[in-house]
């Protein structure tokens, strides 16, 4: 496969400068014509000199017209006055608060605090770059240490960004004779690293361990290295996959597999251990474990926790890492402490699974959509209308209550909804009152 954006990394010669004018030439103009050079800066069309007049950014503005003309207030880019967590100030306004990923309550834990402001004493705020040719602190070591024994895997790698750490894993790992299947509904960072890898690439039906049993019984001669990319708790719908089904299947057909655990750890499992405990399955079975560090681990980042081959291959390849700087030493520092307060205190667990239980309970009492939810830490409640959920967000803010709005393209039109972020910090009268309110305003 000729990848263009390749070709254009290095210099070309004077043949391969050749072959790339003669490509564009082959292509027609914006006009529907053949190609034909521009004689300067002058003969460019003035859209393709302003952002204003992007196709996107013009899409952009027609929707925010409309929502404009029907007196809907965007409901994004609140601005928050205070930590994230159950309880919010809006505006000056306390708000209970269900659009935080902060699961186990521990994003306001004063040992995290004294963790990371103890990493600023000894390394600074910044890893100052990448840690390849820089070098790394302590604290990094410490933590990918800590992640790699969590999930009982041989190493680690950290990078500073979960989306990040999907698209540079499976760009760097897999290439023009490989094959990527993920779930339909997987999360845009798989989509997106499964793209520029070069990869053929495949969805199959959201959890539909069968159609995948089929789609690789058809195609899996085919192709060098096969991936299969899920989550282990689906961060729109709240639902969970048959992890043994797909474990089985991936061994069976000779395949990799790979499970997104951005929602997962801390959440899932009688102790937060995330799919594997959940699903009783060992966590060997799984070849690459992806997880972030700004949900339950109240930081930034991300990581991949496998073989010590795959985790030397990331740090040497993965262009995430290997062009990047390094975690910052205080948010490794906060992951750190609040991966050991995960283990030591599994009331934050027992707590966060009680209130799943309770309001997939409650909210279907009071007559609710909740969809695929499964009374994990993400709860849907299903509206059906981007208008209506929209309006529904903000009138719930005027009610003291932040919940934002999920509407296309991040899901279907029909599939507009609330989501509910649930945390080990909300109480049960909060629960309930979110819910009333949402039913009566509904």
């Amino acid at each position: 496969m000729d990848k263009t954006g390749d070709s254009l990394k290095a210099p070309l010669g004077a043949s391969s400068r050749a072959r790339l004018i003669d490509r564009f030439k082959s292509r027609k103009s914006l006009g529907g014509e053949p190609y034909a050079p521009l004689a300067g800066a002058a003969s460019v069309p003035e859209a393709l000199l302003r952002f204003d007049r992007h196709p996107a950014y013009e899409r952009l503005m027609v929707s925010q017209t409309v929502a404009r003309q029907l007196h809907v207030e965007n409901p994004f880019f609140r601005v928050h006055e205070t930590a994230a967590g159950a309880t919010t100030r809006i505006d000056g306004r306390p708000c209970l608060n269900f659009s935080s990923y902060d699961y186990l309550a521990l994003n306001r834990d004063a040992r995290l605090n004294a963790a990371a402001a103890q990493a600023i004493e000894e390394f600074g705020t910044s890893a100052s770059a990448s840690r390849l040719v820089a070098g790394e602190r302590p604290v990094h070591r410490a933590l990918e240490e800590a992640l790699a024994a969590f999930y009982r895997s041989e190493a680690c790698v950290v990078f500073v960004s979960g989306h990040a750490t999907n698209v540079s894993t499976l760009a760097s790992l897999f290439g023009p004779k490989d094959l990527i299947l993920h779930d339909a509904l997987a999360h845009n960072s798989i989509i997106e690293g499964a793209r520029l890898s070069g990869a053929h690439r495949l969805s199959f039906p959201h959890n539909d361990w069968e159609a995948l049993d089929r789609l690789l019984a058809q195609m899996r001669a085919g192709f060098e290295r096969v991936l299969i990319a899920i989550e282990g708790h689906y961060s729109m719908d709240g639902d969970t996959p048959d992890l043994a089904r797909f474990v089985e299947i991936k061994q069976r057909h000779g395949a990799f597999l790979m499970v997104d655990e951005a929602h997962a750890l801390g959440v899932l499992g009688q102790t937060g251990r995330g799919s594997a405990e959940h699903c009783g399955v060992p966590e060997e079975a799984v070849d690459i474990w992806m997880g972030t560090l700004s949900k339950t681990l109240a930081s930034c980042g991300g990581y991949v926790a496998g073989s010590r081959a795959l985790v030397e291959l990331l740090k040497f390849t993965a262009p995430g890492f290997v062009y990047s700087v390094g975690l910052s030493p205080p948010l490794a520092a906060a992951s750190l402490e609040a991966l050991k307060l995960l283990q030591e205190e599994p009331w934050r667990v027992a707590k966060l699974r009680e209130n799943g239980r309770f309001f997939l309970d409650y909210a279907r009492a009071r007559g609710l959509d909740t969809g695929r939810g499964e009374g994990h830490a993400i709860m849907p409640v299903i509206i059906g209308s981007s208008l209506k959920a929209t309006r529904l967000s903000n009138k719930l803010l005027e009610a003291g209550i932040n919940v934002q709005p999920i509407i296309p393209p991040a899901v279907e039109e029909r599939g507009a909804r609330l989501r509910f972020f649930l945390s080990a910090g909300h109480e049960t009268e909060q629960m309930r009152d979110a819910i009333d309110q949402t039913a009566r305003l509904a």
